[in-house]
């Protein structure tokens, strides 16, 4: 039990906190309505039609395209790899895992521009620069690694005595997989994909580095683009802000209770 000065300091905290996170928000969403250029609110005359005037002068229709490649690649392909990581190091025990899982939790501890230079030019090299190939590939390389993480974590939280029982049953470890933990660290997964589209979908960073051609950036430096020639129009770049960022916001609201179960079943272990 906590007093009621303890629950009335953390409405206030809590409050407070609220209002950071969502100031800037609000301020941008009502630049993206307003009809001035300047970045003065004029809530008085909403122009909706910012919207579409942004996503046509910006041309957003491919980027959009080139986003939607990216990021459905990444996210499959990382998903796959991320759960067979994790049950390999969770559950069956891989060979000389206490030398190599610490050496696959280097991509996490890892800062990208350590590594970004040379993996520029070996892609180069390859000739996968400015190919949807190349960036996705990175994108892989560097979430296998907080997959094996996650899902370990997650495989390892599902109690040993139902995979048991199952293996009684003459189940498998393939069938242990699909039919025991998969089911159980359903929300894990969710989390993960949610986390790996948010990640792929905001990067800009990696995409400028490893892809200058228009048709295959994506949106992300689509609005990069855009913010230069559009500077001193503040409402069409925040128009264009709020379309890059309306995914992300629909996916997070639409899963947010499967992604607080994610996050919270790795957090209790057998």
């Amino acid at each position: 039990m906590i007093s009621a000065r303890e629950k009335v300091s953390n409405y206030v905290l809590l409050t407070l906190v609220a209002v950071c996170v969502l100031f800037p928000l609000l301020w941008i969403v009502g630049n993206a309505l307003s009809p001035s250029v300047s970045g003065n609110l004029d809530l008085g005359h909403l122009q909706w039609s910012n919207f579409v005037t942004a996503w046509k002068q910006a041309g957003f229709s491919q980027y959009l395209k080139s986003s939607l490649i990216i990021t459905g690649s990444v996210v499959a392909l990382s998903t796959v790899f991320a759960i067979m990581s994790g049950f390999a190091f969770g559950v069956l025990g891989v060979w000389g895992q206490r030398l190599l899982f610490p050496v696959v939790l280097l991509g996490i501890m890892l800062p990208m521009e350590t590594f970004i230079v040379p993996l520029y030019y070996d892609f180069q090299s390859y000739g996968i620069t400015d190919t949807y190939q190349g960036i996705v590939l990175a994108h892989v390389g560097m979430g296998v690694s907080f997959g094996a993480f996650w899902m370990r974590t997650a495989f390892r939280a599902v109690p040993r005595s139902i995979a048991e029982s199952a293996a009684m049953d003459g189940a498998n470890s393939w069938t242990q997989l699909w039919r025991v933990y998969l089911p159980l660290a359903k929300p894990a997964v969710l989390t993960f994909v949610l986390l790996g589209f948010t990640w792929t979908w905001n990067d800009y960073f990696l995409a400028l580095i490893l892809v200058s051609d228009p048709a295959h950036q994506p949106l992300t430096l689509g609005l990069g683009a855009f913010s230069g020639r559009y500077l001193v129009q503040i409402n069409m770049l925040s128009a264009a802000a709020v379309l890059i960022s309306l995914p992300i916001v629909v996916l997070c609201l639409a899963f947010q209770r499967q992604f607080v179960r994610g996050i919270l079943s790795g957090a209790v272990k057998e």
